[in-house]
């Protein structure tokens, strides 16, 4: 890790609190690995954000001091931000409803604020005009944006930022390195044996087009050997989809909340992410990285994330989805190109040292004003 010193801010460390919400797993274990960078440069460090995200990331155990703050927007959630706030010589915000809740909390106050668009916010009908007020509010107030993808960027601007930039976050390595035993135990589990097994990880919600996956495992049960696709992660939907599984008879399998995501990733054939909308997707990050063939939708920052590594089809195109699957499966001579290409684009993105670099440098320029 650089070494670079921190240009001196008075006679202090530069102070840096980072606000979070509920902490999904990119946006967590960024400000995690970030919160470490910065630390290791000198920068002192608060967190703001819910216990269970401390829980989760353990941003103590990365040298920051930590302030319990619920992931609402209400009076008292703001007055507790603002009374840490108070000394701090910048405030980074991660997400919208962070960077609204941060913007309140600054208010009438000169302490630059910078916010991360990790993500973009779905909304229909008159909510939909709320996520365009709370989106000005958040970049109109801040004194850089940083997008995660060139598209964020482009919107951020479109809101009225003053300063939107690209910052193409690497989420960390998962911690929990696949075992060596990791592929026959996870395919013993889910009893496939030389039935190919197709995997995708997410919190079970509309926007993931999970319903459209499973429009396309109707037609995998033609295949022979039959295909068996799991999903790995909890959210709303589950009781609908699991009805579907039942119902139609498809060969799918729900696994719920896993910690053992790695294992999973090494005895899958094929990942796929058929989500409406992505930034740099996490399960795209992680299937490069382990040289896994990934299917995925032509969304948001995606193509920008994959280039060529990934075959891509458009969303909604349950057709496209179910062919890109079926010949990835019945070509291993390309699953071992994109295995090999997924590894040579993951090496591209940036590391976790580059990514503190640049934040530490959009903080120094601040901090210089």
């Amino acid at each position: 890790m650089s070494s670079t010193p921190v240009p001196p801010h008075g006679q202090s460390p530069l102070h840096a609190v980072q606000v979070l919400g509920r902490g999904s797993s990119g946006n967590g274990a960024h400000v995690r690995s970030l919160t470490e960078g910065l630390v290791a440069r000198g920068v002192r460090v608060t967190v703001c954000a819910p216990r269970a995200a401390e829980r989760a990331y353990d941003f103590t155990g990365a040298g920051a001091q930590f302030a319990a703050v619920a992931a609402r927007t209400d009076p008292a959630t703001v007055s507790v931000l603002r009374a840490v706030c108070a000394e701090a010589d910048l405030v980074h915000a991660h997400g919208l409803r962070a960077a609204v809740r941060a913007s309140l909390a600054l208010g009438g106050r000169r302490t630059p604020l910078v916010v991360t668009w990790h993500t973009r916010v779905y909304a229909d009908g008159a909510r939909a005009q709320v996520v365009r007020l709370m989106e000005r509010r958040a970049v109109r107030s801040a004194a850089v944006v940083l997008g995660t993808s060139s598209e964020l960027v482009d919107r951020a601007r479109r809101r009225g930022a003053r300063d939107a930039r690209l910052a193409p976050l690497t989420v960390p390595a998962p911690a929990g390195v696949a075992r060596e035993d990791g592929y026959h135990k996870a395919r013993a589990e889910l009893g496939v044996h030389d039935r190919p097994l197709l995997l995708t990880v997410g919190r079970l919600e509309t926007r993931q087009g999970h319903m459209l996956l499973l429009d396309a495992a109707r037609g995998w049960r033609r295949l022979d050997p039959q295909p068996l696709l799991v999903l790995a992660g909890e959210g709303p939907e589950r009781p609908v989809l699991q009805r579907r599984i039942e119902v139609e008879n498809l060969p799918v399998r729900l696994l719920g909340r896993r910690e053992d995501v790695a294992d999973l990733l090494t005895a899958a054939d094929v990942a796929v992410l058929p989500s409406r909308w992505e930034a740099r997707s996490v399960l795209a990050q992680e299937a490069l990285r382990a040289g896994v063939p990934l299917v995925a939708t032509a969304v948001g920052g995606v193509p920008e994330l994959v280039g060529e590594a990934a075959e891509l089809v458009p969303y909604g195109d349950v057709t496209a989805l179910s062919t890109a699957v079926s010949g990835l499966l019945a070509s291993p001579g390309r699953r071992a190109e994109l295995a090999v290409a997924g590894r040579a684009q993951a090496a591209t993105w940036p590391t976790e040292d580059e990514t503190v670099a640049q934040v530490l440098s959009v903080y120094d320029e601040l901090a210089a004003l």
